[in-house]
This record gives structure tokens, C-alpha cells and sequence, in this order.
């Protein structure tokens, strides 16, 4: 688990420096095979320990190290949806959460695809309905928002913030990022004429 450990360190440093995880807000994890290493309750994301990271198993129980974030039964809940998923990423950070406020923004698909990075990286953002943070069913819905879609590698939690999954840490946290840079555009282009991809472009990056 070392290397794993080490790549949730780093990432969880270049997420913090990005300005993408404020306070001890966000928390991330990565699965292997039948247990989740994931961020503790109250951890900064860039001031992790690879030697104190909570470990849990694929139903959210605790089974070693520090508490884990009250978040870890989300993990636990997405990666049995998304068997294919190596990580995940929750944040609340500043342009996403902003999104993640809208009320006008489309259920099945949150956020236009503005580039073909985003495209490629995101595929399309379903959103999914507010539960108070810490919740038994914000669990439940953030996993059922990743499940008709297999495009999916993110969802957006209304007044919540994102969550992405990905191959590895480096992946869900690149998803992330472009997500962030997807959300701050929509705010930037908000009056403008766009023009933003057509279905039969997007699919030709599938």
C-alpha cells in the first residue's frame, strides 16, 4: 500500500496548492482490491500522512489507522457501482461548488462541454440531489448518480461540491481539475455566445 499511500500524499499536496480543497474541506481515496485507503476526519489534503490514512472496507466500516472522514461511505458506496475505479475525489472547490449551486443547470448533464479536454477527461456530469453532508443517503445518491451513465467521471453534489473517479490518484485528480477549469469557464462565458460541442463531436472522443 506504500505507493498508493505516497500518490494520496502527493496529489492531496498538489490539490491543496491549487486552491482546490480549503480549510479541511475534501477528502480523498484510493482502492485496493477489497479495502479503501482514505483521507482521515479533520485531515488537511495537504498536510497527509502516508503512514496515518484511515483504512476501510468496500461497505464503509473502519478496520484501521485514524478515523476516517464522515465521507468515507461515499467512497465505499461509488466504488461498488464503479467497479472499474482505482480513486476518488470530493471537493468543495471554489468554482465547482459555485456550480454545484445553480439552479439552472441540466440534471443528466450539468455543464456544456466547452472543450474537448473536458470532453475526454469528464465525458458528462450528472447531478445529483442536496443531502446535508454526513447523511446515511448522501452516500446512496452520489453512487446512483455515477450508475446511468458510464461516460460518467464525475458528478456534481448540488451545494456540495464534486466528486470524480478515475484509473489511479493522478487520474481522479486530473477529472477533478478539469472539472474545476469547466466550472470557473461556465461562470466567465455566462452571456456569451458559445459554442460549445455537438453530440456527434463529443462522441467522436469517446
Amino acid at each position: 500500500m506504500t505507493a498508493v499511500a505516497n500518490d494520496l500524499v502527493h496529489y492531496g499536496q498538489r490539490l491543496d496548492r491549487l486552491g482546490m480543497c480549503p480549510g479541511t474541506s475534501g477528502n480523498i481515496s484510493a482502492r485496493i482490491d477489497d479495502r479503501i485507503l482514505v483521507s482521515p476526519t479533520g485531515a488537511l489534503l495537504g498536510a497527509l500522512d502516508a503512514d496515518h490514512l484511515s483504512v476501510i472496507d468496500l461497505e464503509g466500516r473502519h478496520l484501521d489507522g485514524p478515523r476516517p472522514t464522515k465521507e468515507a461511505v461515499l467512497h465505499a458506496a461509488v466504488y461498488r457501482v464503479r467497479a472499474e475505479a482505482s480513486a476518488i475525489v470530493h471537493l468543495h472547490s471554489p468554482w465547482a461548488l459555485a456550480a454545484s449551486c445553480l439552479d439552472d443547470l441540466p440534471r443528466d448533464d450539468a455543464l456544456p462541454a466547452y472543450t474537448p479536454y473536458y470532453a475526454m477527461r469528464v465525458g458528462v456530469l450528472p447531478r445529483v440531489p442536496y443531502v446535508a453532508p454526513g447523511q446515511p443517503g448522501l452516500a446512496d445518491a452520489c453512487a446512483a448518480g455515477f450508475e446511468p451513465d458510464a461516460r460518467a467521471r464525475g458528478v456534481l453534489l448540488d451545494r456540495h461540491g464534486l466528486v470524480t473517479v478515475g484509473s489511479s490518484v493522478g487520474d481522479a485528480t486530473a477529472i477533478a481539475e478539469e472539472l474545476e477549469l469547466a466550472a470557473r469557464m461556465h461562470f466567465l462565458l455566462d452571456g456569451r455566445a458559445v459554442t460549445p460541442l455537438t453530440e456527434a463531436e463529443r462522441a467522436l472522443l469517446a
